[in-house]
């Protein structure tokens, strides 16, 4: 009685998961010459991260370079 039970419940349909949500849309690039956005990510040193986010509006009117490293910091 007991295996006809456990047959019928797993000849049972399950229930399929929900669909994801659609990833969200990207912003337009930029074009050449045209102003950046202001953005904020997280600063860091030599000593590792800073406390506050580095935020390119705190660089208003400097010229700057900003590099990124996609290695950093990992074993790879």
């Amino acid at each position: 009685m007991l295996a006809n039970l456990l047959l019928a419940l797993a000849q049972q349909p399950t229930a399929a998961p929900p669909p994801a949500p659609p990833p969200a849309p990207s912003p337009p690039a930029l074009e050449v010459g045209a102003v950046a956005p202001d953005f904020a990510i997280p600063g860091a040193t030599r000593f590792g991260t800073l406390k506050n986010p580095v935020r390119l509006s705190d660089y208003k009117g400097k010229t700057i370079v900003l590099a990124f490293f996609f290695k950093a910091r990992t074993r790879g």
